[in-house]
């Protein structure tokens, strides 16, 4: 069994990395960031296989592609505790020259990224793609994905999940992080997506839920079982509900903090309630 405590310790010092990282330069997105803690530093620690040393071929390992690329903060503290860079480079996050750009960029080789993402909507054609790309060279590992739940207003994602369904692509699971807040609101106020669940049944993908998406077990369980039904002639969708903030108390149940900044009493209390695990930079 997978040591949950270490990555429970993880998420804690995840959590401080995000904080500290949009503190210091007054901008940048913590509220999905924080929502995604969990997820990020489950599937890089217990969930994909991957090799040690970064190349962007990526052969003979499984692969990540983030869509929402707003949330870089967490995907950059999760990339660096995990060894693609030092975590000392954290301390760059937006700073002009940074390879820690606020969406990822792959102009600067920074260790980890694979494609520029935050163009809303694109990411799902790129997984899609390198998907295909894996089969064609015999390769048997995974494609995965994240994807938030706003996102989805965008139209390309479907004309990307229909074709995904049509060409079977599948060895690949798209996680979409159904936290129900956007940058102006409620996502069932800005535009209802309705039942995402049995829309993508309806594109002909096999969809799994993850109802406590903050909870490192329940991910290991349900990520589990989606990677159990790859090879079945379908994409798998993953959806993920998770709370927009985790961990944060004045943060959460709320889309004000999709991107901005805790001021420096703030910082103090957001820090106070995760403890330090495992270091700061």
């Amino acid at each position: 069994m997978p040591n949950t405590q270490h990555l429970k310790d993880l998420t804690i010092q995840v959590r401080r990395d995000i904080l500290r990282m949009v503190h210091k330069v007054n901008s940048g997105h913590p509220g999905g960031s924080l929502g995604c803690a969990e997820f990020f530093v489950t599937l890089y620690n217990e969930i994909m296989d991957r090799h040690e040393e970064f190349d962007m071929d990526g052969i003979g390992e499984d692969l990540f592609f983030l869509s929402n690329g707003h949330i870089s903060p967490v995907y950059y503290s999760v990339l660096a505790r995990s060894g693609y860079f030092p975590v000392e480079e954290l301390n760059t996050f937006r700073l002009i020259n940074s390879r820690l750009q606020g969406h990822p960029t792959t102009h600067e080789g920074l260790p980890g990224i694979r494609i520029a993402s935050g163009s809303l909507g694109q990411g799902m054609s790129v997984a899609i793609g390198a998907a295909q790309a894996k089969k064609l060279n015999n390769d048997d590992h995974l494609i995965y994905s994240l994807h938030g739940d706003g996102e989805l207003q965008e139209g390309q994602n479907w004309e990307a999940i229909m074709y995904a369904s049509a060409k079977k692509v599948d060895n690949l699971i798209s996680t979409v992080d159904l936290n129900g807040k956007q940058i102006d609101g409620a996502t069932d106020d800005v535009l209802a997506m309705g039942d995402l669940k049995a829309k993508f049944e309806a594109f002909d993908w096999i969809v799994v839920e993850i109802k406590e998406g903050n909870d490192i077990e329940a991910i290991l369980k349900g990520m589990a079982e989606a990677k159990s039904k790859t090879r079945q002639g379908k994409p798998v969708c993953v959806l993920l509900e998770t709370m927009m903030g985790n961990g944060v108390d004045f943060m959460m149940h709320t889309h004000a903090w999709h991107g901005k900044a805790p001021n420096d009493e703030q910082l103090a209390s957001a820090l106070n309630q995760n403890p330090e695990t495992l270091g700061d930079y």
